[in-house]
């Protein structure tokens, strides 16, 4: 395996996941759609950059050099930053300017590079100094809560906060559904009545949209070898 990583939870209310990895040699892999937006701290050829990586709509390929060291910071779905719309950083990379003594500039300030120990608070840091914000009727929409906005209202907070329509978020998430039952073994007709889909082509074409692999790669792939 050229890339070992570590993960953890969150305490903050605004990160989903903080992982840590190294690169053992340089690689390439089929990534799937991602619906949370990422910051990325990445040491690679004695340069460090501070990265901003936006909602990835479909699965796509990625790669890594060798020698390099990654800290990735998801942050949960809501979380947005008022002055860099989410929108625009729709798959894509933005690289921050550096600033002295392993800072960069973010917000019109210098923050220090955060590590794995201290995402959380850094976190905090830039929602207290409204570098970040968080919009709760992001996740009461996601689990179907009553809302007392208007409709339209509540699409262009959604689409603001996210980049993304919550048909599509739906949408990435029952491929990602569909992608969890097969590594389990399931079978693929199974997994298409528990996930709702009309039939195999259809959920071929999610899977292959969102995941990068079909059913039948991703019940291969799980199997022991002989």
């Amino acid at each position: 395996m050229s890339l070992v990583h570590i993960a953890r939870a969150s305490d903050s209310p605004y990160v989903d996941t903080v992982m840590h990895g190294h690169t053992l040699s340089a690689g390439v892999t089929v990534r799937p759609a991602e619906n949370h937006w990422h910051m990325i701290v990445s040491k690679h050829d004695g340069g460090t950059n501070f990265i901003i990586t936006g909602a990835l709509t479909t699965s796509g390929i990625a790669r890594w050099g060798a020698d390099g060291e990654i800290l990735w910071i998801r942050l949960k779905l809501g979380t947005f930053m008022p002055n860099l719309p989410a929108k625009v950083l729709l798959n894509k990379e933005t690289i921050l300017p550096n600033g002295a003594f392993q800072s960069f500039w973010l917000g019109g300030s210098t923050w220090q590079l955060p590590n794995y120990e201290n995402a959380d608070a850094f976190v905090d840091r830039l929602m207290h100094n409204e570098v970040l914000a968080y919009d709760p009727t992001v996740e009461a929409a996601l689990k179907d809560q009553p809302q007392v906005l208007p409709e339209r209202t509540l699409r262009h907070r959604f689409l603001r906060a996210t980049g993304l329509s919550q048909t599509h978020i739906r949408q990435m998430e029952r491929a990602q559904r569909a992608q969890r039952m097969l590594e389990q073994g399931i079978s693929i007709l199974d997994t298409i009545y528990d996930t709702g889909y009309f039939d195999q082509p259809h959920l071929t074409r999610s899977l292959k949209r969102f995941v990068g692999k079909t059913p039948a790669q991703i019940l291969n792939s799980n199997q022991p070898q002989l």
